[in-house]
């Protein structure tokens, strides 16, 4: 292994350039160097990557040092950090493919080193949210308008992504496809975890494989959080079915857990007084919102659970339009929340 790696390193070396405008795109030449915030392609210039000199040994190119944090590695160490990979195997597959290598099955040593960062971690789940980017006039805004999402009212917790690694359930090799990623979070604004939502090139709808949509990192009791929650919040399954509801209910802070049994499980601020459960019309998300409103009545909290006419708050915000969806939606709420959060506006259809 240790000989393979010293030979995918030295052909990356050949051609430094050309690997850093492909993995640290967000940086720039500057003279003999490419400048960069650091090897996930962070904004700044505390990175240098020597670009010209030999394949290996010192001054090699492809060598870099990272100013700010006294790191250095080389370009292997770009790829694995710039793809949030975690194994050996992963690196040299995607080195492989930058250099048009067959690829090749690698026998693994007998003790392993233990990878930096497990896959499907916290730490995992925080690399690649810092790796994405704001979703403003990328393929997420497109998705979204796709689900009659617009404008997105404060959608922070979503970033886009432009080659995120999906992996068949199949076993078979890793896939580079754009994504929208959300972070999940816990009561204190921690990044727990992450959810991706694979997308066609485009944005016009997900991405054409069987799991679109998967999660990582620590889930339980945390949620993908649209504002700050204060005295009222409004929690629901999927992010589209909260975002629904956030286009009608701008200023009302809400929470989308992810999937139902998370939903029963979901942590509620102390400083919450009524809490609105956006109920999925299922069998998972019955039992659900009856589980989060129990325990949520059990701590004092009033509750209001909001049913959709359809499966979900997003299939009537797509079937009718947002001003059909916010007039199913004011008798619902208590009086006093319908001039603090019910949008007035013109009418709106999504076409």
């Amino acid at each position: 292994m240790a000989r393979d790696a010293a030979e995918l390193s030295r052909r990356l070396a050949r051609d430094a350039e050309a690997v850093c405008r492909h993995y640290l795109p967000n940086g720039r030449r500057q003279g003999q160097y490419w400048t960069v915030g650091d090897a996930r392609n962070t904004p700044g210039r505390s990175m240098f990557v020597r670009l010209k000199g030999p394949e290996a040994g010192p001054g090699a190119a492809g060598h870099w040092t990272d100013a700010a944090t006294a790191e250095h590695g080389d370009l292997l160490d770009v790829i694995r950090e710039s793809c949030g990979l975690t194994s050996f195997g992963d690196v040299a597959e995607e080195a492989r493919r930058f250099l048009s290598l067959p690829r090749v099955d690698l026998v693994p040593t007998i003790n392993p080193a233990p990878a930096r960062t497990a896959m499907g971690s916290p730490e995992a789940a925080r690399r690649l949210i810092a790796m994405a980017q704001p979703i403003r006039g990328t393929p997420v805004e497109t998705y979204l308008a796709s689900r009659c999402i617009m404008p997105i009212h404060g959608a922070g917790a979503l970033r886009y992504h432009p080659s995120c690694y999906y992996r068949p359930d199949d076993g078979g090799p890793a896939e580079r496809r754009p994504a929208m990623i959300a972070s999940v979070t816990d009561l204190q604004g921690r990044i727990t975890g992450a959810h991706r939502t694979w997308l066609a090139p485009d944005g016009s709808a997900k991405a054409a494989v069987p799991t679109p949509r998967r999660a990582m990192g620590n889930l339980l009791g945390h949620a993908v959080r649209f504002g700050a929650a204060e005295d009222v919040l409004a929690v629901g399954e999927g992010i589209e079915t909260m975002l629904s509801l956030r286009a009608a209910l701008p200023g009302m802070p809400m929470a989308a857990a992810l999937s139902a049994s998370h939903l029963a499980a979901l942590r509620l601020s102390p400083s919450v007084r009524r809490l609105y459960i956006a109920r999925d019309v299922d069998a998972a998300g019955t039992k659900a919102a009856a589980t989060q409103a129990e325990l949520a009545t059990s701590a004092g909290i009033e509750v209001l659970t909001l049913s959709p006419r359809h499966g979900d708050f997003n299939d009537d915000l797509t079937a009718h339009g947002l001003d059909d969806l916010r007039a199913a939606i004011r008798p619902q709420i208590a009086p006093e929340d319908v001039d603090r959060f019910l949008l007035k506006g013109a009418a709106r259809s999504c076409s």
